[in-house]
């Protein structure tokens, strides 16, 4: 083995610039494949950040307008849900599949704290919400029990929402110091000079309206949803607004659905249940909508798929060109070096062992250059990390981030190294096969 490498070596010293120039082909096609790799994988975990976090074993159902005449009655109506379609949806017909079942109603409205305020969704929810939704909560607590059966008026404002109470707007003039949500959370206030901490807010009293509730807990804010809304007990905003049997929507946990056809043949189901009780067509998709996070789940992934496969395939394409250049440097190798092989096979060398020479040769370039490659895409990636993915556009008034975790794990590196390793071995098998064929004697004859 010590022999074959050092022929390696010779034969490269013998060519560096040649050698040189076929690394960098192959260099650039890894580098590329890692970077392209990396940047998708923090592409989609931005485009998923906050909804990994969320329970997928959850459907939504809410109300629509009927897109089709049925019973006598005209398309177009309105579609409002109510208490029964709460009692049917957790009814023994479902009682299969569905676990818990909660229900919510919502109104815009305006939340104020002193001379600070701003304007959004109040909604009337139950305890389960922060298990359904994965609620996290940084101060006080959540809604409970208590506060359902005795419409109490307090509130969980999402962290964000609580700093423009506070006065921490981001101002072009003024200076934010923002720190983690885990930490003290504590925030500078350009036009007071002072430190305040959203946690303060606990306790204190808001005005929804006009009504005044109290503060019990701030939520961190969700960039899957709308950090605009604020949860109230689901008594109290229908008992203040007035909303009576009506509900907005209907969420539930579900179990044993496990492929996307049992989701959408239980949604259809489910649908026509709901369709019926309202004299719409069991089939009208819009006189009723579902949600459903599971097969939402689904799609995502095959995205996911779909977009690592067309990078693959895009750094497969890349990298071509190194491997190309390797076996056009090798068949030049062997034509170099017909008059030797000739001498070889005359004293006893066996064709095998002429090809082998050359096959390790070509994964020798491949895989060191290839190596480089890798190492610099790693790097790379960990730039765009530090640079890229740190930055943010605003959509909506929520902060998205551009890149998340731009990197590439062990799995990749792997399989990074089973492509230089097959690359290389068909990058050399043609003249490496070419070589083993040289008759001595015209070897012999060659200059």
């Amino acid at each position: 083995m010590r022999d074959v490498f050092t022929e390696i070596w010779e034969s490269i010293r013998r060519n560096k610039l040649r050698t040189a120039l076929t690394g960098f082909a192959v260099s650039w096609g890894i580098f590329m494949l890692i970077v392209l790799l990396g940047a998708g994988n923090g592409l989609m975990n931005a485009f998923m950040t906050g909804g990994e976090d969320i329970a997928t074993n959850t459907m939504q159902i809410g109300g629509g307008r009927t897109s089709k005449p049925y019973d006598g009655l005209k398309e177009g109506r309105r579609i409002d849900l109510d208490d029964r379609d709460v009692a049917l949806t957790g009814s023994e017909v479902f009682a299969d599949h569905i676990d818990q079942v909660i229900s919510s109603v919502s109104t815009n409205a305006t939340v104020s704290y002193g001379k600070k305020h701003f304007s959004g969704s109040i909604e009337g929810n139950f305890p389960a919400r922060q298990e359904m939704d994965k609620i996290e909560i940084l101060y006080g607590r959540f809604l409970n029990e208590k506060d359902i059966r005795e419409s109490r008026k307090v509130v969980v404002l999402p962290e964000d929402r609580a700093e423009t109470l506070l006065g921490n707007e981001v101002r072009d003039t003024g200076a934010r110091m923002q720190m983690s949500s885990s930490s003290s959370a504590k925030r500078f206030d350009s036009s007071s000079g002072k430190k305040v901490r959203v946690q303060d807010l606990i306790g204190k009293n808001v005005r929804i309206g006009d009504c005044s509730f109290r503060v019990v807990g701030i939520a961190k804010a969700n960039e899957a949803s709308n950090s605009n809304t604020v949860y109230a007990p689901y008594t109290t905003i229908r008992t203040i607004y007035g909303r009576g049997r009506v509900v907005d929507d209907i969420t539930f946990t579900f179990h044993g659905l496990e492929s996307e056809s049992e989701n959408d043949e239980f949604e259809k189901q489910l649908r026509a249940a709901v369709n019926l009780r309202h004299r719409a067509a069991p089939d009208d998709t819009r006189a009723t909508w579902v949600w459903n996070r599971f097969t939402q789940n689904l799609q995502m992934n095959k995205g996911r798929n779909l977009l690592t496969t067309a990078l693959w395939v895009l750094g497969l394409l890349t990298l071509l060109g190194g491997i190309v250049g390797v076996s056009n440097i090798m068949l030049i190798t062997v034509k170099e070096r017909t008059h030797e092989f000739g001498i070889r096979k005359a004293i006893g060398a066996s064709p095998w062992g002429i090809m082998k020479l050359i096959l390790a040769e070509s994964v020798t370039i491949t895989a060191f250059f290839g190596y480089v490659g890798m190492l610099l895409g790693m790097v790379a990636c960990t730039i765009l990390d530090k640079t890229v993915g740190q930055s943010s556009v605003n959509i909506m008034d929520t902060d998205i981030a551009m890149l998340v975790n731009p990197t590439v794990g062990l799995d990749v590196a792997l399989e990074a190294t089973l492509v230089l390793i097959i690359a290389g071995s068909l990058a050399g098998l043609f003249p490496a096969r070419k070589a083993s064929r040289v008759r001595p004697i015209e070897a012999l004859r060659a200059e």
